[in-house]
């Protein structure tokens, strides 16, 4: 049971540690911003608590001394500098190490860690920071505009909460880190030595804090041990009420006859302090806000089942319309028709669930921009786009490694460094663009920098030299930035440990295509390169059209799809180089009968569906348009892999399969098949 706890703790550690590297990135470019400082100590506190509970007690103590660097500087006693954010970063590298890994006994990594936290403390006790004295000054003349309030929090902790891991001072440290505090220990069930067991806690607390945190905050402090300690958070006044005397005289009495503070007497002081209309309200116990939970952690495996189970459904609902049809009875068909439209609705909420916004993978992207800019000694400003464009999980996790490699790039061929920069009349600072966006079904993401750009020619050389085409080939412009893509293509001379050995790009397409994506280059000299991805939004199922090509049923996504023409099979005949009139308009088309190497039927009348393709639109030829079908695709299995134009497969209402065709692959293989036959 508590090795389920411990992984729950590191699943949520690591969205704190998430959190913490996001913040820290903002910080670097907003030192004097307070209320990220906050975000950072406030995940730095939760990730030292939940440590000591569940046994990383290494966590829990190396972020307590990085904690208190944030403690001084949001407390203005410590200045923000570049040495600071160098060494977080490199202390939530450790942070996630020690989440891997827990608690270390090796000799050799205990010193490591030792010396890691030696540095901290050297931050934390270093020049910067001011006199103590001097800020509670501040504090003082600050207290009766800055709305704070004072509290009694009362903490009685269980017998047995020290064997579960939880230190109480941390929490008293805890809150005195929140403003000005005065603790009293209550020790009267300590027993005799005799019957003394040291692992049993025997005191509880009152705390008398004046803070500028809400009630929330100071609730938060106990997150990790709501279930192990009984804690009552009343306020008894407005303003700094630790200056007055009688509340001091009270807590002193309190402390000596070890006589608990009332809080009736306290809130009585501050009536006395101010008697007005608002203290006196302030006599009856402050009710904390209805808590309502706005979302779940749900484990990604119950999604996925979740999504598969759907998928089946949908599979099933699709044979009950067949049955329904074959049938004929009126109320087999509306009960068939009622269903299809529940496991539509149930389908789109599935997929909705298993959509997560890029932003979730962006962090790793900035951070990476940071550390190699500094590596390579060049300034480079990251900006986000559209970071909260959706795509289902899956997709995501196969697209992270292609963004990081292209940013890589971007980063190592593409920025030049600050004094190149200025030579060519450009800022010294340079900049990727990371941009996302819907376009119909898809999702269009971009990484544009404007670096040096690629010269076409020089792509086009050393493809020649590399033996990858022949001198005399002509080819367009995106011809020659499509040879980037293939494998064993580098425009870089040297190996290093940014570049690589020439590999990268090609595996890049070959993900992409794996999860049914295409990727483009464009680059202007000068001025810069953008790398394209286009991108389903989901991969399991998608919104197809069912269409029959000789004796075999195909599956074309309805999202590629502009029009369906019904066409007299002799005008087909009379085209020349496979272009076809219509209304006007002369369209290229791909008679899907050749392509799949099936017999040609002539029927009299066929049809041409005429789906999207990079700016252009270009022709499928079909024997016949089945109808629209919502289709759950299925990978091909190792045998068929290899097939490039198909993108999965789909079961039937009757049992049969249909092929699922990738038609951006169809018509890219087709017009490179041509291209070769004509040289």
């Amino acid at each position: 049971m508590i090795d389920k706890f411990k992984a729950k703790f590191v699943e949520e550690s690591n969205d704190n540690v998430h959190d913490l590297e996001e913040a820290l990135l903002l910080l670097e470019k907003d030192t004097e911003n307070k209320e990220i400082v906050e975000r950072i100590f406030r995940a730095m506190h939760t990730l030292k608590g939940g440590g000591a509970m569940f046994g990383f007690n290494q966590l829990s103590e190396f972020t307590h001394h990085l904690e208190t660097i944030f403690d001084q500087i949001r407390n203005n006693k410590l200045v923000i500098t570049d040495d600071i954010i160098s060494l977080t970063f490199e202390s939530i590298d450790h942070i996630k190490y020690m989440l891997e890994v827990g608690d270390v006994e090796e000799q050799d990594e205990l010193d490591n860690q030792k010396a890691f936290i030696e540095r901290v403390q050297r931050v934390s006790n270093s020049d910067s920071v001011m006199d103590r004295t001097d800020v509670k000054v501040s504090k003082a003349e600050k207290v009766d505009d800055d709305g704070s309030k004072t509290y009694l929090i009362e903490i009685k902790p269980n017998e047995e909460i020290l064997k579960n891991g939880t230190n109480p001072f941390y929490l008293l440290d805890d809150l005195h880190a929140m403003g000005t505090a005065k603790v009293i220990a209550y020790h009267e069930k300590v027993p005799v030595l005799n019957n003394f067991n040291p692992v049993n806690n025997y005191c509880h607390w009152q705390v008398v804090l004046n803070t500028s945190e809400s009630v929330n905050d100071i609730k938060d402090v106990f997150i990790f041990v709501e279930d192990e300690c009984e804690i009552k958070i009343t306020q008894i006044g407005s303003g700094n009420l630790l200056t007055t005397t009688e509340l001091n005289d009270k807590i002193e009495e309190a402390a000596r006859e070890q006589k608990a503070l009332s809080k009736e007497e306290l809130v009585a002081i501050a009536a006395q302090v101010n008697d007005s209309d608002e203290k006196k309200d302030l006599k009856k116990k402050v009710q904390l806000k209805e808590h309502k939970i706005s979302s779940i952690r749900v484990n990604s495996n119950k999604i996925d089942e979740l999504v598969n189970l759907v998928s089946e459904l949908v599979t099933i609902q699709a044979q009950l319309n067949l049955f329904a049809e074959n049938d004929g009875n009126p109320a087999a068909l509306a009960l068939a028709e009622n269903i299809q439209k529940l496991s539509r609705q149930l389908r789109d909420n599935a997929f909705s669930i298993s959509l997560i916004p890029l932003q979730s993978e962006l962090m790793r992207f900035q951070r990476l921009v940071r550390d190699l800019s500094k590596e390579l000694q060049k300034d480079i400003d990251f900006v986000i786009e559209g970071g909260d464009i959706e795509l289902d999980k899956n997709i995501i996790e196969h697209l992270t490694d292609p963004l990081l490699h292209i940013i890589r790039n971007a980063v190592d061929h593409g920025i030049e460094l600050p004094d190149e920069r200025i030579q060519s009349g450009k800022s010294p600072k340079g900049t990727i663009l990371f941009k996302a966006f819907y376009s119909g079904a898809s999702v269009i993401v971009k990484v544009m920098d404007d670096g040096k750009g690629i010269d076409p020619e020089f792509i086009r050389k050393k493809a020649i030299a590399k033996g990858l085409i022949d001198s005399s080939t002509e080819l367009t412009r995106k011809e020659i930035f499509e040879l980037v893509f293939l494998s064993g293509f580098s425009t870089k001379e040297q190996v290093t440990d940014v570049s690589g050995r020439g590999v990268g790009m090609d595996v890049v397409k070959k993900k992409i295509g794996e999860i049914r994506g295409e990727v483009s280059l464009d680059s202007e000299m000068g001025q810069g390169t953008t790398l394209t991805l286009e991108l389903p939004m989901t991969l399991s199922i998608i919104d197809g059209l069912l269409v029959n090509v000789f004796k075999n049923q195909y599956v074309i996504p309805i999202a590629n799809i502009e029009k369906i023409y019904a066409i007299d099979s002799v005008s087909f005949g009379k085209t020349f180089n496979h272009v076809v009139n219509i209304e006007d308009d002369q369209y290229p088309f791909i008679d899907l009968r050749e392509a799949f190497e099936t017999e040609l039927e002539n029927k009299g009348t066929e049809q041409l569906i005429l789906v999207k393709y990079e700016d252009r639109r270009v022709g499928l030829l079909v024997d016949q348009v089945i109808g629209e079908y919502q289709t759950v695709v299925k990978p091909l299995g190792r045998f068929l892999k290899k097939q490039e134009n198909i993108s999965g497969a789909s079961i039937l209402g009757d049992g049969t399969i249909a092929l699922v065709i990738d038609t951006n692959r169809l018509i890219h293989n087709h017009a490179a098949k041509k291209y070769r036959t004509r040289n």
